[in-house]
């Protein structure tokens, strides 16, 4: 039970943010889009380290060998593949004009979609990976540190929600559908934290190599996406303000329950 709850509680953070779409009338403030960027971008740096390079390294250590390699391998290999998601699925990030990926006559709703859930992947990989390493009883990962991290990226979730399904009201669609689709974004985390767990349960050994790989992908997310969203034009030290403050929450989170 506490398993499934761990797998659900960050698609329910999307799917709560989303909602907000049939309560506030206009398009979120920049000040306050740029701070919850910035929330998304701290909460995100910090689960990398605490809850997946860490353990990592940990790991790596007790089964001997060169402790730093599979942190290292798995994180640049991580990076890489959202860097190649990032090329190949098209997808139109938010206050964007010009389409990223290759060339598709999707609708711009369904880009901006699928902007979110490229940057959702990432995360269910890692919650996968986090409860794979607690089901292997050997990695000192503990229940509460899976549920410490997917406490941590439903509340970054939340305002990510909101910020995908009230561009998609602005454009058009209906509140209902803006909720479906901004709900639909985060469907992949659970199902990617599934296929993650599956595939972990067959190679054990490797499992430094995948959260570290998890770590990647999310900082590639980061530095690609969240950090230039929360930093573009006026008040950009609200973006900072930010980082700091979903940075600090999600360490305290991973310390105190992981």
């Amino acid at each position: 039970m506490s398993i499934t709850i761990s797998l659900l509680i960050p698609f329910l953070g999307t799917m709560l943010g989303s909602a907000m779409v049939f309560f506030m009338k206009d398009k979120i403030e920049p000040r306050i889009e740029k701070l919850l960027s910035g929330f998304a971008a701290g909460v995100m740096i910090a689960a990398s380290v605490w809850s997946l390079l860490i353990p990592s390294i940990d790991m790596a250590t007790e089964q001997g060998g060169i402790k730093w390699l599979p942190a290292a391998i798995g994180f640049l290999l991580g990076m890489f593949f959202l860097f190649i998601l990032d090329i190949l699925i098209p997808h139109l990030h938010a206050k964007s004009e010009k389409a990223e990926g290759l060339p598709s006559k999707l609708k711009n709703t369904t880009k901006l979609v699928l902007a979110v859930t490229l940057h959702n992947i990432p995360e269910g990989m890692a919650v996968g990976v986090v409860i794979a390493g607690m089901l292997n009883q050997n990695t000192g990962i503990t229940l509460t540190g899976a549920l410490a991290l997917a406490i941590g990226i439903a509340i970054q979730n939340f305002p990510e929600g909101a910020i995908i399904s009230m561009p998609l009201k602005s454009e058009g669609d209906s509140k209902v559908k803006a909720f479906i689709y901004g709900t639909l974004s985060g469907i992949v985390e659970p199902i990617g934290a599934i296929l993650t767990i599956l595939l972990t349960s067959y190679l054990t050994p490797f499992l430094p190599y995948f959260l570290s790989f998890a770590a990647g992908a999310m900082l590639y997310v980061v530095v690609e996406e969240l950090i230039p969203q929360s930093q573009i034009g006026e008040h950009s030290n609200i973006g900072t303000i930010g980082v700091a403050i979903g940075f600090t929450l999600m360490m305290i989170l991973d310390i105190a329950l992981g």
